[in-house]
């Protein structure tokens, strides 16, 4: 290996010196859809009661995030659905969206929410998490209304339980058409967590509808989407467990794909893949339930688990960091060198010892790889990990019933890798975020993006993350441990000015903890900026 190592500097230090480029990262055998993660967890499977779900947008969307405020529609006015919100600019940018249709106005007024790429969560504690799944193309039908985001949107505006939102959402994309591709949402409230998996009808000769179906997680259990259709068989007669399009049956098997007999198994239906897993979907399952025995091997993983240990928040923080670092699965293994150094002992004197190193990084450029499989066939195979490079943003959402929605709801976000970035609250009750994050900095380079404190600092990282993780590491620990401190005499506080008739005092208080804290994140991200670079500047 030592005899590449010039040839590998070069490739990481100019194949990806482009470092404001999204790199895209397609797994050996897998198909590019694989571009999201969303763990859920129960409300007895959790360590505190909360009901949890996340998203990772791993795909290159608009980055901009806003606190949508509440709506009054005029008597009679119409809702516009539009298509291409995904890869605006900013939230006022229209450019490159098209006006597909309309469907009616609500009477009342909307709920605020936070408004991601895929929106996300609203102040009555209503939440998603988002994967494509993609299904078979057959199911695709353009002439429908609704894309996946518009159908959260709504919901969103609309609803407060799960099991109203997505009967919402179901029954608007029956009527009006669904005309995106196959999509897994997590759909959790302040008790209940919910998988719903929709796909297009297909042109059967009908009007424009949906396949779709919703299986509720058991309150102990911890479910995950990842890309792949996971619902199993639906019993029809158990709506405590499933909900459904109200021509599934009709429709399914107008287009072939059931048979009318066999048991209505939904997830190989709609997709043509061969399992309902892949390697984050095992990874997580097989973590969390250890005594369960899975292996990658097996032909199916069970829709969901019951974790050996109760699931906090900190947990899913570390779980959606996770390279497999150490694992079978682990993809810089085998890319391992010794090296000798030169250092300096107790004793002030100098000494040579000598020390691994893996000047690869797991989120290695495709260039990257491709030189060193040359090299050596097989040294770096792709295994899709939960976290990646070509992260947007992410969320993971706490649900908690027994406080004031405005803090009983909080988004735990963070921009770009999710393995390098730390996480900021938002909470339910907020009416602002912190400056820059209204504007997207997918497109290009923009200072006054917020994800580009983090994006630029995480790029520079990676040219030498041997080097650098631990100082990352270091630096998102002290802020995990400085959020979760703070925000536990923060809710207090504002749970108890919301009792006393504050809330207005309570929601400015959610809105200054959360800029001054992200403050803080992208001030430290620029100085460890600075700080790689005269590292490289040193020793390259």
């Amino acid at each position: 290996m030592k005899k590449y190592y010039s040839a590998i500097l070069f490739v990481l230090m100019f194949g990806a010196s482009a470092f404001a480029q999204v790199v895209p990262y397609l797994p050996e055998n897998e198909p590019i859809k694989e571009s999201c993660t969303s763990i859920v967890v129960g409300r007895l499977a959790s360590d505190d009661g909360s009901v949890m779900t996340a998203h990772t947008c791993d795909a290159n969307y608009r980055t901009w995030v806003t606190m949508e405020p509440r709506k009054v529609f005029e008597a009679g006015s119409f809702d516009v659905i539009r298509w291409g919100l995904l890869h605006t600019e900013e939230p006022y940018d229209l450019r490159n969206t098209t006006v597909k249709g309309q469907i009616p106005a609500p009477a009342e007024e909307t709920f605020r929410y936070l408004n991601v790429a895929y929106p996300c969560m609203n102040e009555k504690q209503l939440a998603m998490g988002e994967t494509t799944t993609d299904g078979k193309r057959e199911l695709v039908n353009k002439d429908g209304l609704f894309q996946i985001e518009e159908l959260e949107r709504i919901a969103l505006q609309r609803c407060s339980t799960a099991r109203d939102a997505i009967a919402l959402m179901g029954s608007l994309a029956e009527e009006y058409g669904y005309g995106d591709w196959g999509e897994s949402l997590t759909v959790i409230d302040k008790q209940e967590a919910w998988l719903f998996e929709i796909y297009g009808s297909g042109k059967s000769g009908k009007k424009p509808g949906a396949l779709w179906a919703a299986q509720r997680i058991p309150d102990d259990h911890v479910c995950i989407s990842a890309n792949i259709p996971r619902i199993e068989v639906i019993d029809f007669k158990n709506p405590d467990k499933f909900m459904y399009a109200s021509d599934l049956k009709e429709r399914c098997k107008e287009l072939g794909l059931w048979d009318g007999k066999s048991p209505f198994k939904f997830w190989p239906m709609v997709s043509s893949e061969k399992k309902n897993f892949s390697y984050r979907e095992f990874f997580v399952l097989s973590t969390l339930a250890p005594d369960l025995g899975l292996k990658f091997e097996d032909d199916e993983m069970p829709f969901s688990v019951k974790p050996k240990e109760k699931v906090s928040a900190q947990k899913m923080f570390e779980l959606y960091r996770q390279t497999y670092d150490g694992t079978e699965f682990d993809q810089v293994k085998d890319l391992k060198v010794a090296v000798k150094k030169r250092v300096r002992g107790e004793d002030g004197g100098m000494k040579t010892v000598t020390d691994t190193t893996a000047p690869i990084s797991t989120f290695m450029t495709n260039d990257t790889r491709e030189l060193l499989n040359m090299l050596k066939p097989g040294c770096a195979p792709r295994r899709r990990t939960i976290a990646v490079i070509q992260c947007s943003y992410s969320e993971i959402v706490k649900l908690r019933g027994w406080l004031p929605d405005e803090v009983g709801g909080v988004a735990y976000f963070a921009f770009d890798n999710p393995a390098q970035t730390p996480r900021v609250p938002i909470y339910a009750g907020q009416t602002k975020l912190p400056a820059g994050f209204d504007v997207c900095g997918q497109h290009r380079y923009r200072k006054d993006a917020a994800i580009w404190k983090f994006r630029e600092t995480n790029r520079v990282a990676t040219i030498g993350w041997d080097r650098t993780k631990d100082r990352v590491r270091k630096a998102l620990a002290e802020y995990d441990q400085m959020l979760f401190e703070d925000t536990k005499a923060l809710e207090e506080k504002a749970a108890r000015l919301i009792k006393e008739g504050k809330k207005e005092e309570a929601i400015e208080l959610l809105n200054s903890y959360c800029s001054r804290l992200s403050a803080s994140q992208q001030r430290t991200w620029e100085e460890m900026r600075e700080e790689f670079w005269s590292i490289f500047a040193r020793s390259m």
